[in-house]
C-alpha cells in the first residue's frame, strides 16, 4: 500500500500522519467532554494538549534516537526527522505525562485528576495510530501460519500492529465505561499504564523490529516496570483514598 496519501505543494502527506493527527484530534475530543463532566474546564484541556502533544512527538523521536545512537551519533542531522519514521510509543507517554505534570502544577490543577480526564481516549488514538505501521509495512511480527498472518516482502507474518490495535480498542472501552466508578482521582492513569503495558508485553515479544538493549527489548522491559509501577500505585492511592475517607 502506497504511504503517501497525497501530496500537497509538492509535500507528500503521509497516511501515518493523518492516522495519528486523526487519533489525536479523537483524543483531545473525548477529553473535553470527560472533562465538562468532571468539572475541568475546556480550556485547560485545550491548553494542555497543545503542549503536551508536541512534547509526546519530541519525546517519542528522542526515546527512538536514544536506543538507535550508533545511527543518530554519526548522521545528527537525522535526529529531528520526524518525516524519516522512527517513533515510540513510551517516549510519547513520558513527554506528554512530563509536560502535563508541568502545566497542572503551574495552573494549580489537580494533576491526577486531569490525567485521568485527558488519558481516557489515549487507548483510541494509539488504536488508529497503529494502522499506520500496516501500511509503512512495520511493527509486525515473525513468521506464522496462522490464517490472519499479513503477507510482507512475500513472507507470512504476525500482523502485531493488529494485535495492539484491538487491545488498545478493547482498553479504551474499558476504560470509558469504568471511568464513572473509578474510586480515586489517578486510577484511569493507573489502570492504562498498567493493562496497556500488560499488552504490550506479549505483542513486543513477537515483533521482529524492537528497539534493544543489549539482549533486552526495551519495550518489554518498561511494559514490566510499568505493570509493577501501577499496581504499587493503585495500592498506594487506594490505601490514601480510604484513609483520608475516614
Amino acid at each position: 500500500m502506497d504511504r503517501v496519501a497525497f501530496t500537497l505543494f509538492g509535500i507528500d502527506v503521509m497516511w501515518y500522519g493523518i492516522l495519528m493527527a486523526t487519533g489525536m484530534i479523537l483524543g483531545t475530543i473525548i477529553a473535553i467532554k470527560e472533562a465538562k463532566r468532571v468539572g475541568i474546564l475546556e480550556d485547560d484541556v485545550l491548553n494542555l494538549a497543545i503542549i503536551a502533544i508536541p512534547s509526546g512527538l519530541l519525546g517519542a523521536r528522542l526515546y527512538y534516537v536514544l536506543f538507535n545512537w550508533s545511527y543518530y551519533s554519526q548522521n545528527p542531522s537525522q535526529i529531528l526527522n520526524f518525516r524519516g519514521g522512527g517513533m515510540a510509543i513510551h517516549g510519547a507517554l513520558i513527554g506528554g505525562i512530563l509536560a502535563g505534570y508541568i502545566y497542572t502544577r503551574i495552573k494549580k490543577i489537580n494533576f491526577l485528576k486531569m490525567a485521568d480526564t485527558v488519558m481516557i481516549g489515549m487507548p483510541l488514538a494509539q488504536a488508529i495510530g497503529r494502522w499506520g505501521n500496516f501500511i509503512n509495512g512495520e511493527a509486525h511480527g515473525g513468521p506464522t501460519n496462522l490464517p490472519w498472518g499479513i503477507l510482507v516482502n512475500g513472507v507470512r507474518v504476525h500482523p502485531t500492529f493488529l494485535y495492539e490495535s484491538i487491545w488498545d480498542l478493547g482498553l479504551f472501552i474499558f476504560l470509558w465505561i469504568f471511568r464513572k466508578k473509578k474510586q480515586y482521582e489517578g486510577q484511569i492513569i493507573v489502570y492504562y499504564i498498567t493493562l496497556y503495558s500488560l499488552g504490550r508485553f506479549f505483542v513486543e515479544g513477537l515483533r521482529t523490529d524492537s528497539l534493544m538493549l543489549g539482549p533486552l527489548r526495551m519495550a518489554q522491559v518498561i511494559s514490566l516496570v510499568g505493570v509493577i509501577g501501577g499496581i504499587v500505585c493503585h495500592i498506594y492511592l487506594s490505601k490514601r483514598n480510604k484513609k483520608n475517607n475516614k
